[in-house]
């Protein structure tokens, strides 16, 4: 048996940041709280529960101290927070924040704004309330119609296409290419491509893998969007993939039957469970 991890399978410097400051502050607090899932790994968040971490829903319901986790979250989180005196403890990917900053700067400057993400996914949903009224999120190319009929009501001319940080990158070329040829030039269109760094290497190792591997291990959190993608990524290659969270999904006399194995992570999959899932396909 051929088993080969991708090497760029784990954690991501966003998710390690976050994580590393979270802990920093449970050291300070016997219990903190935290708006939202920290990061998509219930095994990471059952972690830090252990340890103090109170997850809530609502702003509203903090005690007076609280984490922003690092998908970001929506605009009113702030302004709420600065009139009932909350402390915020913004762990936010840098990288999500400068979206933040770009989306609202182009608001401003009276451009209409795609948005290319899943929409009910928490980066989204953060990154949307910074877009001003003149703006509409694609998730796919069912959404380009109405898109651009509120362009097109809008009186305004210039367009920025932008997205979450871990959406796909073939859907972001393929709506890109869809919308360029709808427009047909008569909208100025500005391109962000603001797909991190780490997602584009993950979705390009995926699909190498997968192209030389019978089977496909993906390890991540079942509502990662960002592990999501690697697992379609690595469909259109391979026949056999598997999203597991922890190696207690696998079953040996399934993985015996493959001889070629890639194995690739999620950015909120830490490295002892990777570690786990390797050790479990070698002892087959």
């Amino acid at each position: 048996m051929n088993i080969i991890v991708g090497k760029n399978s784990g954690f991501c410097a966003g998710v390690k940041h976050t994580i590393t400051r979270t802990e920093e502050e449970l050291n300070k607090n016997t219990s903190i709280d935290c708006l939202g899932e920290i990061i998509h790994n219930k095994q990471v968040i059952e972690n830090l529960e252990k340890k103090g971490l109170r997850i809530i829903d609502n702003i509203e319901d903090a005690d007076k101290k609280v984490i922003i986790r690092a998908h970001g979250v929506p605009k009113k989180v702030y302004s709420y927070a600065r009139t009932h005196n909350i402390e915020l403890i913004d762990l936010t990917c840098p990288k999500v924040l400068k979206i933040h900053d770009q989306v609202q700067k182009f608001a401003n400057d009276n451009y209409f704004i795609f948005l290319f993400g899943v929409k009910n996914h928490p980066e989204t949903i953060g990154t949307y309330s910074f877009c001003g009224n003149n703006s509409y999120v694609i998730e796919n190319q069912d959404d380009i119609s109405p898109a651009i009929s509120l362009l097109k009501s809008s009186s305004l001319k210039n367009v920025l296409i932008i997205s979450q940080t871990t959406f796909s990158i073939s859907l972001f070329d393929e709506l890109l290419n869809v919308i360029r040829e709808t427009l047909e030039n008569r909208f100025s269109l500005y391109v962000e491509r603001s797909i991190c760094n780490a997602t584009d290497l993950r979705q390009k190792e995926a699909t190498e893998l997968s192209s030389k591997s019978d089977l496909m291990i993906i390890i991540g959190g079942k509502n990662s969007s960002n592990t999501k993608k690697l697992y379609e990524v690595s469909k259109k290659n391979c026949e056999n993939v598997l999203h597991i969270q922890t190696k207690d999904e696998l079953d040996k006399d399934f993985i015996k039957n493959f001889k070629n194995i890639g194995i690739i992570a999620g950015a909120s999959t830490p490295s002892n469970i990777i570690e786990d899932v390797v050790c479990f396909c070698k002892s087959i």
